[in-house]
């Protein structure tokens, strides 16, 4: 099968297409052949080894010492059920499947083999590529939403509105009934007002922390290696007994739970998968140079089979 191997640490060029051998489901594990998938941050940080001091030195004894032990990363899947394992009885072959897993990955292929664990159903009126923009931004901003209970009638503001986690944040919290502001770029306004947001702040032109408005809840859904000097002081645009909480503060723990759910409000219309732009399997460097910039909205997808 094609897949695009990530041959050491360093910038996009050191992901190549190569022929390797297909997977073999083992015990509990099905082979899903991967129409779409997407490229994260996550992505991104691992392929680059884009940490500091002791957290570089993790990800060396997590992932590689030299290059990521597993070869093929990735970590959303989107295709069709080819073949299951012995044990596996949560699918069959031909079911339409995604889902998300961080610590196998695998998905920069045209077939991966993961445990039922990990995947769902996917949204039946969602195309594959569609569906492979919902698992990363949408189960990241449930184990926060979660976390920061955010609920009814709670004031909210999601810091990078626009991007995979953000647009998920902002759509999860308004069916939560909270009243949510989103900070973005000039150019998203329209696109994370079109999500929910009761209002929206221009970052570029000017400071949430310097205004008028206090929030029970801030949630910086970018990450403290690209946020704006703003999220240093949020604390001043707290609510009394209001909360700050970077995506870099926890480790999301997703839930098989939260993956059905999100399913679910996508086939109700209550969650829309945002997508940037689209690259063949081939252009897998153009699309880890785009992701490397920081401005996408939403999503970037791969294609990697014709449905």
């Amino acid at each position: 099968m094609r897949a695009a191997v990530c041959t050491a640490y360093g910038p996009p060029e050191v992901l190549q297409i190569r022929t390797v051998a297909d997977p073999r489901p083992r015990n509990k594990e099905v082979c899903v052949r991967l129409f779409a998938t997407a490229v994260t941050a996550s992505d991104c940080i691992v392929r680059g080894l884009k940490m500091r001091g002791v957290y570089r030195l993790f990800m060396r004894a997590a992932f590689g010492i030299r290059a990521p032990r597993r070869g093929i990363i990735g970590m959303i899947a989107a295709g069709e059920v080819e073949s299951v394992g012995r044990g596996a009885t949560s699918f069959k072959p031909g079911d339409q499947v995604f889902g998300m897993d961080g610590f196998r990955a695998g998905t920069y292929a045209e077939k991966v083999c993961w445990p039922s664990s990990a995947l769902a159903l996917r949204p039946a009126n969602l195309s594959y590529e569609e569906s492979a923009a919902i698992p990363y931004g949408g189960l990241i901003a449930s184990f926060f939403v979660r976390r920061l209970g955010v609920r009814k009638g709670r004031r909210l503001l999601v810091y990078g509105a626009s991007g995979a986690i953000g647009t998920s944040a902002v759509q999860l919290a308004v069916q939560l009934g909270a009243d949510v502001t989103g900070v973005c770029s000039t150019v998203n306004l329209e696109l994370v007002r079109s999500l929910g947001a009761t209002s929206v702040i221009d970052y570029t032109k000017d400071d949430f922390t310097e205004g008028s408005g206090r929030y029970d809840i801030i949630f910086d859904a970018v990450g403290k290696r690209k946020s704006a000097k703003a999220m240093l002081n949020a604390g001043a645009a707290l609510a009394p007994g209001g909360v700050s909480m970077s995506v870099d503060d926890a480790f999301p723990r997703t839930r098989r739970s939260d993956l059905l759910a999100l399913k679910e409000l996508a086939e109700s219309g209550a969650f829309r998968p945002v997508i940037d732009r689209r690259f063949p399997l081939e252009e897998i460097v153009e699309a880890h140079r785009y992701v490397d910039l920081g401005h996408k909205k939403g999503n970037v997808i791969v294609t990697i089979s014709p449905a």
